[in-house]
């Protein structure tokens, strides 16, 4: 008989935080682009490649899980304050994005507004479990 193998617990957590009143394609987009900035910056939390027993390779994924939640426009951005106060490290979507096509346009955007006037669509957050859990707290799970 197999023994079940122990849950493991991670010291560290990602979250991403969606506004609530984004369209479904909206969220997914958001979600993916969020993500790939943590895993580009932070290669720890990247695992191993994958592989299937015929041999054929996979490309590497989080090392962890990912949770996202959702709230309203003004949780978001708390959130957001609250993660750059603590020295979190953060990503950011901005509702103009939307309407960039490429990377340098998208920074281009975000780096014309000040912090505390982001229209945040979400963020993405990774750090120590407890202070992200801080971070998002009040938050929901995304359904």
């Amino acid at each position: 008989m197999e023994q079940a193998s122990a849950p493991v617990r991670f010291d560290t957590k990602i979250a991403v935080l969606l506004r609530d009143d984004l369209a479904v394609w909206q969220r997914l987009n958001v979600t993916a682009f969020l993500v790939s900035g943590i895993g580009a910056a932070e290669p720890e939390v990247i695992g191993e490649p994958y592989a299937d027993a015929d041999g054929t390779e996979y490309l590497p994924m989080f090392r962890q899980p990912v949770v996202v939640l959702e709230g309203a426009e003004e949780q978001v951005t708390a959130a957001h304050a609250k993660a750059v106060k603590r020295g979190l490290r953060l990503s950011v979507f901005t509702a103009e994005l939307f309407t960039t096509g490429n990377d340098q346009d998208n920074r281009a955007a975000v780096r014309a507004v000040p912090a505390d006037k982001l229209d945040l669509a979400g963020i993405g957050v990774y750090g120590p479990r407890n202070a992200v859990d801080r971070v998002v707290k009040g938050a929901r799970m995304h359904p």
